[in-house]
């Protein structure tokens, strides 16, 4: 048996019960304690998932005095970056959930402080996990498409909004951009090796979620449910990306790489209202390209696979811990994608083509 792993969650809402979950299948980890700021809901948290040795805080700070391997954030969007800098300068590795932070300067701070303490920042993108998300990477990286030039993506559900603090700008920061967008913007921007973003012009609307024809809630609604955006890079390339959480629509349509040498569309693999995401299901892979002057569409096989992506991502980080870094999915890039989502909200809001300056962090 290895080192038992020593683990705090800060956060005890429903996506901490997933991380509880995939912390106890995996061999020697340890939950020894959560910590949640209304009182009484830690100690709930602890009963309801069978962690009787792990001791409840109603103070994330009084648990980070706790002796601990790594920390598992999953706290509402507004408070990842505070909770993320305490866990850091305490000394503690971090996986925080997606998305990263509410504003490009606290993802910076937290890119910052981490490089400061020497502890891993690691961010929540477990689609990545998913075996096929790799083959489309492996595709793009070897070339077989030449020079990538353009490329589109997006998830668009045809009614899938949420509630609570995932509609509340004070909390979230945004709405569908940052709840499945980043997802979209991952897996092509992972897929390209993250390229440096330049400007972004962008478009966001919230026609239905503040309609109390489709939303409970809609008198608290103040987030978009749609939005558009070009984003150019270095290198001479162009992304559209499109995000929607309802729409009179049934798709968004296809993810697609536009290259010199071929081309490749991959669809999602979720279909139905809530459906159409990237999140973590791939439905199909196809390459366009010419042989001997002929038209040619390859059907990619998909790598047929029952692992949990999600766990997967707990599992990555554990090994990460153990073997002492780095971070799986590192804050420094990920830094990028949240640039780009600060970018399109810029935008939007003053109807123009806005620059992305990302400061150097060294």
């Amino acid at each position: 048996m290895g080192k038992t792993i020593r683990i705090g969650i800060i956060g005890s809402g429903g996506i901490a019960g997933e991380h509880a979950r995939a912390y106890k299948n995996i061999e020697d980890v340890e939950i020894v304690g959560v910590a949640d700021i209304l009182p009484g809901r830690a100690d709930q948290f602890i009963e309801r998932w069978d962690l009787l040795q792990a001791k409840g805080f109603d103070d994330h700070q009084k648990l980070l005095e706790m002796e601990l391997d790594g920390v598992s954030i999953c706290t509402p969007n507004v408070a990842h970056h505070h909770t993320t800098i305490d866990s850091l300068l305490a000394g503690k590795n971090v996986m925080v959930e997606k998305p990263m932070s509410v504003t490009l300067e606290q993802a910076v701070d937290m890119v910052q402080i981490s490089k400061q303490t020497g502890k891993i920042l690691n961010i929540g993108f477990q689609p990545r996990y998913d075996p096929n998300m790799g083959l489309i990477k492996d595709l793009v990286q070897r070339g077989q498409l030449g020079k990538v030039y353009y490329v589109e993506t997006g998830g668009g559900r045809r009614r899938g909004m949420p509630g609570g603090t995932f509609i509340r700008k004070d909390i979230a920061g945004a709405g569908a951009m940052a709840d499945i967008g980043c997802y979209s913007l991952d897996l092509a921007l992972n897929t390209l090796g993250y390229p440096k973003p330049l400007t972004v012009s962008a478009y966001t609307s919230s026609h239905f979620g503040t309609n109390p024809k489709y939303h409970p809630e809609a008198d608290r609604f103040d987030v978009e449910d749609f939005g558009i955006a070009i984003i150019r890079f270095e290198g001479d390339l162009v992304l559209n990306f499109k995000t929607s959480w309802a729409m009179h629509m049934d798709t968004l349509g296809a993810t697609m790489f536009l290259g010199t040498d071929a081309g490749m569309k991959v669809l999602p693999g979720s279909s139905g209202p809530w459906g159409g995401v990237w999140d973590g299901n791939v439905g199909a892979i196809s390459l366009f390209h010419d042989i001997q002057g002929h038209h040619t569409e390859s059907i990619i096989p998909l790598i047929d696979h029952k692992l949990s992506v999600f766990e997967e991502k707990i599992k990555a980080f554990v090994r990460a811990l153990r073997e002492g870094g780095p971070a799986p999915i590192p804050g420094e890039q990920i830094l990028r994608n949240q640039a780009i989502l600060d970018g399109i909200l810029r935008s939007s809001q003053t109807k123009k083509e806005v620059e992305i300056q990302i400061p150097d962090i060294g």
